[in-house]
């Protein structure tokens, strides 16, 4: 994918059309377009240039969307990283990445004097407000021209992004996406037919999630969006009906936060055609709720792994079933294994793999891991599954020790990491229980050194130093010991 070619063009052919919106600001293509050749120069002038590594460490806000594009035009690399990651955590991942250039804005929990102290490879942080630090400010810096940045000259196997998928104390992995790659998400939904020509559509997850990367994505494929930063149910509500907007992706948090509101009892929502959900959506007294208020809304999910590229696998809109998160393009193949490999039938369940195009080449700096999971170019995901007689896929469970919370991804032993640290704890185990908000919780069970209770206080604040506030278990018990197998491995599923 060109993304700074194609923006050229739609800007050309589309120039008063309505591209982003954000808040109170509306940007059409003319003016996007505008904007990432001005990001291109002011990135140009600092340093940056094709296969740089620059990391962005901001909210959702339009500034994203525009470094996205730039660093894409200019055949650079994007390294988007967590808002929500705490300096520790955003030190280690820019370390690992090897990123010369951070985006971030002003914030009391980020000081740039320790950010450079500690991540010496940086060569600049630039910061999106004023700022009295020793950083470049990107308001003061930005050149105001309208002069047009040219195209870089961009292969389909260039790295184009490396999107972190779990914590630091645990192994970071780099998943590392080409500009081919780009290309993915994408192109499943058009295969599937997901959009029309009246659409606009609603970003409320993270941008630097790999769903939240279809934002700056879809604009490409000509379809405006709306994107939102701190999310309330109300605010999610609002823009839904403000804006006519006509298709949406959620986490299960959004999505049951959204439904149990009064007000969307009485909310005009008629022009939203779908909804696809990353997880489970919650339980049937919620399921029933949406679909008595809002019926005429399809409620859809797909699979795939940030290693894939995801979504590989979409619900086609003719006929959705429940339960089901779709059937795979014909790009990707599919199957599911045993234990030894084996493809088993039909409706029996093994390891969901894929092989295909939208694969990635591996964990950015890890080639161990990356053999792990990537066997003669199929992508191990960890996952259970099964096809029925239709080719419908259905999710079992997962394989890997990791909690999704919200849509977003736990690695309990990164927690678990954590949590040791603490004076008062000889052992901790943490594992992912049901939630009917958020799909999973976190849950941490300790044996403590004197044998007195941890409590759910006393954890959250040791951790809100360290983790990221999803990553923090809410749900906390303490046992004289933990259960184990006989060789000393302690037997998560017990703790569930």
């Amino acid at each position: 994918m060109n993304a700074g070619k194609i923006l050229t063009e739609l800007a050309e052919r589309r120039p008063a059309d309505k591209a982003l919106i954000f808040k109170e600001l509306s940007f059409d293509y003319r003016s996007v377009s505008r904007m990432v050749d001005r990001y291109c120069h002011f990135f140009n002038n600092i340093g940056v240039e094709k296969g740089t590594k620059l990391a962005i460490y901001l909210p959702n806000m339009p500034e994203y969307i525009f470094a996205y594009l730039a660093l894409f035009k200019m055949g650079a690399v994007a390294v988007p990283l967590d808002s929500r990651l705490r300096l520790e955590e955003v030190v280690i991942l820019l370390s690992h990445a090897g990123c010369e250039y951070l985006l971030t804005q002003p914030s009391k929990h980020l000081s740039v004097r320790e950010i450079t102290a500690l991540a010496p490879g940086l060569r600049d942080v630039i910061l999106t407000g004023d700022t009295e630090e020793k950083a470049i400010s990107l308001e003061k810096h930005l050149p105001a021209t309208d002069q047009v940045f040219p195209v870089a000259e961009i292969s389909d196997d260039d790295l184009a992004a490396i999107f972190y998928t779990s914590g630091t104390t645990g192994t970071p992995k780099g998943v590392m996406w080409t500009y081919r790659q780009l290309e993915s998400p994408c192109a499943t939904m058009n295969y599937y037919h997901y959009f029309i020509p009246e659409d606009i559509g609603l970003c409320a997850v993270p941008l630097s999630h790999n769903g939240g990367i279809c934002a700056p994505l879809l604009m490409l494929e000509g379809i405006p969006m709306l994107l939102i930063d701190r999310l309330h149910p109300l605010d999610l509500l609002d823009g839904l009906v403000k804006h006519r907007i006509t298709f949406t992706f959620l986490v299960p948090t959004h999505f049951s936060g959204l439904v149990n509101l009064k007000e969307f009892e009485t909310a005009d929502l008629s022009s939203l055609r779908w909804i696809s959900l990353f997880g489970a959506p919650g339980g049937h007294e919620l399921l029933s709720r949406f679909r008595k208020y809002c019926p005429g809304t399809l409620l859809v999910a797909g699979y795939g792994l940030t290693e894939s590229a995801a979504p590989n696998v979409l619900m086609p809109l003719e006929k959705v079933k429940p339960g089901s998160v779709g059937k795979p393009v014909p790009w990707v193949e599919v199957r599911i294994v045993d234990e030894q490999g084996k493809e088993v039938p039909a409706g029996e369940v093994g390891e969901i793999i894929i092989k295909g195009w939208p694969i990635t080449a591996g964990y950015y700096r890890q080639p161990e891991l990356t053999a792990e999971v990537i066997k003669d170019g199929w992508l191990f995901t960890g996952d259970y599954g099964r096809f029925d007689e239709d080719g419908y896929l259905f999710i079992v469970g997962r394989k890997k020790d990791v909690i999704i919370v919200g849509g977003l991804n736990v690695l309990a032993t990164e927690v678990e990491g954590i949590l040791r640290q603490h004076p008062k704890v000889k052992e901790v185990a943490v594992v992912g229980v049901p939630d009917p908000v958020r799909g999973e919780a976190v849950k941490a069970v300790f044996v403590t050194r004197d044998g007195s209770e941890m409590t759910e206080f006393e954890v959250a604040n040791f951790c809100r130093k360290h983790l990221a506030r999803y990553k923090i278990p809410t749900i906390v018990e303490t046992r004289p010991e933990l259960p184990k197998t006989g060789t000393g491995k302690i037997k998560k599923e017990a703790l569930k």
